[in-house]
């Protein structure tokens, strides 16, 4: 069976060069005799393996050393109660709301203190990112809480919103190591990695030494402590071992590729691809304003539902796999991730040329 072009949204597309180096270590990992999968977390094996994971995210992506980085379970969406817990000492947090999983986080906020929604492009089903840059920010607001790049809408963030001083937070779950950040803009910026960068199951954490509380609100758990884990190197229990190990594969990856720079330029490369083709189609075309437009997940419709589902089932027969959109736009939705090869668009791109031409 060939691999076939894997458009999923996350679980997503891997580099085939880190699987086929993980299927070969799976067994015996550096001459241990045993794989990670196996291997104690207290061993000196494993300790090498998360350092250097850590070091070569902070080379990618030039993280100062007044930040720490956190590899967490539970996913982005058990940080949606963890920043407040951990961050909202006045109560109140401010929210911009572009999609499902910023409104997601917005309401679990509401939990522990006010959480404003301060902006919101659900007037237009999040088709684009509202106009940042005088917002109603709180006098007492502990934060700015953004989700980066909108995986099911097809939204980016190309200018960070004005905080006025506040310090900002980010989900960058679908937009990770994409392209260049500068991590001194952002208070906490994180990610759930089953997008751009491993398997699910680890989140990454990049906190500002000085944001980590010494105190939480009253009743978090221990395990939802960032101090905990920052004081611990992400080891105050079992992390998820085997994950936080093909994460560090493809940071090396990405450090063999070249880098942040060379990712972005690869990925605007491959996104023009297809959005010069949506927009000249005549049958195709994206739902998102152009100048919003996100360069790893890339949505679009035909107009007509029948036709959108004869498109998705063609395409699957055709090897293009998980092209169906999500179910609050419908249509279709390409990620282009990282891993996603350039010829994978390319062929694409000219099956839609084809599918256009049959169903015009």
């Amino acid at each position: 069976m060939a691999r076939v072009y894997n458009f999923s949204a996350g679980p997503a597309v891997l580099p085939e060069e880190v699987l086929k180096e993980a299927a070969a270590e799976m067994l015996d990992y550096k001459g241990t005799g045993m794989g990670v999968m196996e291997m104690s977390h207290r061993s000196k094996a494993y300790q090498a393996i998360i350092d250097e994971a850590e070091q070569d995210l902070r080379d990618l992506m030039n993280i100062p050393d007044n930040y720490k980085v956190l590899f967490l379970q539970g996913g982005a969406s058990q940080q949606f109660a963890m920043i407040p817990m951990n961050l909202m000492k006045n109560k109140v947090a401010d929210y911009i709301i572009t999609g499902q999983w910023a409104k997601k986080a917005w309401q679990e906020a509401q939990k522990y203190g006010t959480a404003n929604a301060v902006a919101s492009s659900a007037d237009e089903t999040f088709s684009y990112i509202p106009d940042c840059s005088d917002l109603p920010i709180s006098e007492d607001a502990d934060y700015v809480y953004i989700c980066e790049n909108n995986t099911i809408y097809g939204t980016k963030y190309k200018q960070l919103p004005n905080t006025k001083g506040k310090i900002l937070v980010s989900d960058v779950s679908s937009c990770f190591l994409s392209e260049p950040v500068d991590v001194t803009k952002y208070g906490v910026i994180y990610g759930g990695v089953q997008k751009n960068i491993g398997p699910a199951g680890v989140v990454i954490v990049i906190i500002r030494e000085d944001l980590i509380p010494e105190t939480c609100l009253e009743g978090t758990p221990t395990m939802l402590q960032y101090k905990i884990h920052a004081d611990n190197g992400s080891m105050y229990n079992t992390p998820p071992a085997y994950g936080i190990y093909i994460c560090g594969k493809v940071f090396k990856w990405l450090k063999k590729m070249g880098g942040l720079e060379a990712m972005q330029a690869h990925n605007e490369k491959k996104a023009k691809i297809l959005y010069d083709f949506l927009d000249n189609s005549k049958l195709f075309k994206g739902t998102v304003r152009k100048e919003d437009r996100s360069l790893m997940n890339v949505p679009f419709v035909t107009g007509n539902a029948d036709l959108d589902a004869k498109f998705v089932k063609e395409a699957k027969e055709a090897g293009f796999e998980n092209l169906k959109g999500h179910r609050t736009v419908g249509g279709m939705r390409a990620s282009i991730y990282n891993a996603m090869p350039i010829e994978g668009v390319e062929k694409l791109v000219a099956f839609m040329k084809e599918f256009e031409a049959n169903n015009a």
